[in-house]
């Protein structure tokens, strides 16, 4: 055999051998990948933000598996108080995704450069009066009386007045406050307040005084004056400009979001810690009462308009400025 024979062989060999190897550990790697954290699809980091309260609990466990980097998704997760605050920070473009009120995503449509685009419904109905008045057990009860609430500007006092409107009650006070723990504390001084709560604020203020009860339901109202809709309380909305560089990036999150959602329901005892931990509710005892209250839902694709168009109309025909002066178009509801 000639002498450059056999160098061929040798280099031949030589090449098989770190093809070989390389074929080996990619295959060791590859199996690493998979007994660990799960891999990111997409460097894309989604700014998120949400509502204390029922919007958020259907987030949680994307939160927790997220920061534990256990998630495909790069998430930035902030909490707010006040709906005006998620517009505000999408507004200025520090925020793509934000858990809202129905109504406040139609007025962003017309605040945030670009629009926005409703990519699921988060939480159906979760409002109740609270109070140890005996004599209250409809919205026609309310009449002459001063009831404490939340949600000015937004889903429960357009709800509220659209209720008492059709009831023809025209002298109930409603005063406002921040936020729903301002309101319990109220009932320590005023045994007989009344008050309009959303879940899980109502389980709160209940474990917190044997004198109160839920006096009813504003579904139960709504079903009585309207059967063409349901109330729908928290929509999860993407920032047009996002949406289009981003697609792949919001449809990633829309299933993250469902297998969160649908979890906080089959798995309650580990979905309170974690509402507890993100300081939606104070302690996990109550956090388990509540959360099956909360009406959590992801509702995506063509059940978005189907829910939530009839609402807004509502809202829109009784106070226009509710939802941003006008309805907004077909492209606001996002199918995927």
């Amino acid at each position: 055999m000639s002498l450059a024979s056999k160098k061929f062989k040798r280099t031949f060999s030589v090449i098989a051998l770190v093809l070989i190897l390389a074929m080996i550990l990619g295959t060791v790697a590859s199996s690493l990948t998979g007994c660990g954290a799960k891999e990111k699809t997409d460097d894309t980091t989604i700014r998120v933000a949400a509502l204390k309260g029922a919007t958020t609990i259907g987030l949680v466990n994307l939160i927790a598996d997220a920061e534990a980097g256990n998630s495909e998704l790069n998430v930035e997760f902030t909490m707010y108080t006040q709906g005006s605050d998620v517009m505000a920070a999408m507004a200025a473009g520090t925020v793509d995704i934000g858990l809202v009120p129905s109504n406040v995503a139609a007025v962003m449509n017309n605040k945030v450069e670009g629009g926005v685009s409703v990519i699921d419904i988060n939480t159906l109905g979760v409002l109740n009066c609270v109070s140890a008045d005996e004599s209250i057990s409809s919205i026609s009860d309310l009449s002459g009386k001063t009831v404490y609430m939340t949600g000015q500007g937004a889903t429960p006092e357009y709800t509220v007045r659209y209720l008492l409107e059709a009831n023809g009650v025209t002298d109930c006070d409603l005063q406002f406050k921040s936020e729903p723990t301002e309101i319990v504390s109220i009932f320590a001084q005023e045994p007989e307040a009344v008050a309009v709560l959303p879940q899980p604020f109502v389980t709160a203020a209940l474990s917190q005084n044997e004198a109160l009860k839920i006096a009813f339901s504003l579904d139960v109202e709504w079903a009585k004056v309207n059967s063409d809709c349901k109330i729908v309380t928290g929509v999860t909305v993407a920032s047009n400009s996002f949406l289009k560089e981003h697609k792949a990036a919001v449809d990633a999150f829309l299933a993250a979001h469902k297998a969160s959602a649908e979890k906080a329901l089959s798995d309650v005892d580990a979905t309170a810690s974690l509402v507890v931990a993100q300081g939606i509710i104070a302690k996990e005892p109550l956090a388990k009462k509540a959360i099956p209250n909360c009406s959590v839902v992801c509702i995506t694709g063509s059940q978005i308009k189907e829910n939530l168009a009839g609402y807004l109309k509502v809202l829109f025909d009784q106070d226009p400025k509710s939802v941003g002066g006008s309805l907004p178009g077909e492209d606001f509801y996002y199918e995927g």
